[in-house]
């Protein structure tokens, strides 16, 4: 559950004093403009604990330092197909993948199979556009007498497996956004 907005001491400390005047829930939460299940839990809480402030939330500390965590997301910005493991060894502290995953999902970047062909260059764009201009009013007679082929690459020693990268979910087809990614 996501962590929901505090009121701050002072809302809260009226809605307190209101209530031992008297006054229900919905008339506390129509004077002061929030919401009545806000005001009931607040309430409790000063009925439970005799006191409005918030306790502490729990849960653990993170493992991974603010600078850690911009250290792995520059890693990950020049280098997409860094895997999880070379980021836990740049690290340098002991955390699992799994960490790394959750830190960098935190930052709006989530873990995508490469495309196994490259973008194209603005080259390649370029003399696509010059193609299809050239062609645009040719017959559909003259299509047919072309014979389109497809390059395929094999390998047969090597990696051949898809990789994984990291990216943002609008940059998958941005040009722009996984030009250090090719270099490796």
């Amino acid at each position: 559950m996501t962590k929901t907005r505090e009121l701050c001491k002072d809302i809260s400390d009226k809605i307190v004093d209101l209530h031992k005047a008297g006054m229900v829930y919905r008339t506390i939460s129509k004077l002061l403009g929030e919401k009545a299940t806000t005001v009931g839990s607040i309430i409790r809480k000063w009925k439970k604990f005799k006191m409005t402030v918030s306790l502490p939330r729990s849960g653990a500390p993170c493992k991974i330092s603010p600078r850690g965590a911009s250290m792995i997301m520059r890693r990950v910005r020049y280098q997409r197909r860094t895997t999880g493991q070379d980021l836990v060894n740049d690290l340098g502290t002991t955390v699992s993948k799994k960490t790394i995953s959750n830190t960098l999902c935190r930052h709006g970047l989530k873990s995508c199979n490469a495309h196994k062909v490259p973008l194209l260059k603005p080259a390649h764009v370029q003399a696509c556009l010059k193609f299809a201009n050239d062609h645009l009013d040719d017959l559909e007679e003259e299509w047919e007498k072309l014979m389109w082929s497809d390059e395929t690459k094999i390998e047969l020693f090597g990696l051949n497996s898809t990789r994984c990268v990291w990216r943002k979910k609008k940059d998958e087809y941005n040009p722009w956004s996984g030009q250090a990614s090719h270099q490796t």
